[in-house]
């Protein structure tokens, strides 16, 4: 299966921590490490590990750090196809407690892929899954040749300037940023997913009555909670370009949200099938 991620990438800094320090408060690192993470990064590693590749459409920082990312994701087996713009490399400083939730402060812009950048955009008309995360409304509607399409709702207004329709929406009924109600886009995706952490969430089709998903029984003990999110949003996509069933899919995605909960940071959990 060819898979595809238009999405952004950070270079994060984990520091687990017991609890998030208390403004004026100073608190020991019980651990400290450092990779390539963000949406575009962790949803196409994920894409990776079930299809057994993924290229990424992104853009990154003329920095070490941007450097060192994409060389990082090479090795996790992504084909990173990115510009390069003129300012430092997006970042991230992330507390992990001692519960596992993880606490996030980004630092930079958010770069993304334009339709006006030098990619091999052409691809896309040959591709079965692609996840939407960020880019440009013009490099959107090029990503619409897909044979499926899954987007966040973090990203509603320049999907609702593309214009296009969405497979699949990926939502939540917890976090305010991917909040999704009836309307909020025009034409409306074909199939919503909100998700609602342990309590699995929420699938909205057309033509059918809303009704409840249950969770993905964790495989393992729970570790940390970054990147489950985009994981489950990446398994969406390939579970409905794979078989073509919602509940099918939308098991795929929770099988893969619950097993990025179980590893530390954001590839060490994810689900591998290929």
């Amino acid at each position: 299966m060819r898979t595809a991620v238009l999405g952004h990438i950070e270079w994060v800094d984990f520091v687990r921590v017991e609890r998030v320090p208390e403004p004026g408060e100073i608190v020991r690192a019980v651990e400290a490490w450092e990779e390539p993470a963000g949406g575009g990064g962790v949803s196409a590693v994920q894409l990776a590990k079930l299809a057994g590749s993924c290229t990424l459409y992104t853009a990154l920082g003329n920095d070490e750090r941007g450097r060192r990312a994409r060389e990082a994701l090479v090795r996790l087996a992504v084909r990173v196809e990115a510009a390069t713009r003129p300012e430092p490399q997006r970042r991230a400083v992330t507390f992990v407690d001692a519960a596992g939730e993880r606490t996030i402060t980004v630092i930079g812009n958010r770069i993304a892929a334009a339709a006006s950048d030098p990619l091999p955009w052409g691809e896309l008309s040959e591709t079965d899954a692609v996840y939407l995360c960020a880019a440009d409304a013009e490099a959107i509607r090029l990503a619409r040749r897909a044979r499926v399409l899954v987007a966040t709702a973090r990203i509603l207004p320049v999907l609702r300037e593309a214009g296009i329709v969405i497979d699949a929406l990926v939502g939540s009924l917890r976090d305010p940023s991917e909040r999704y109600q009836d309307g909020d886009l025009h034409p409306p995706p074909k199939l919503v997913v909100l998700t609602d952490g342990e309590k699995g969430g929420e699938i909205w089709e057309r033509g059918r009555p809303a009704r409840r998903f249950s969770p993905a029984q964790l495989p393992g003990p729970l570790v940390d909670t970054y990147g489950a999110g985009d994981s489950f949003a990446a398994g969406l996509a390939y579970g409905l370009a794979a078989s073509g069933s919602v509940e099918g899919a939308v098991a795929c995605a929770a099988r893969c949200g619950a097993a990025a909960l179980t590893g530390r940071g954001a590839f060490a959990g994810q689900l591998r099938i290929a």
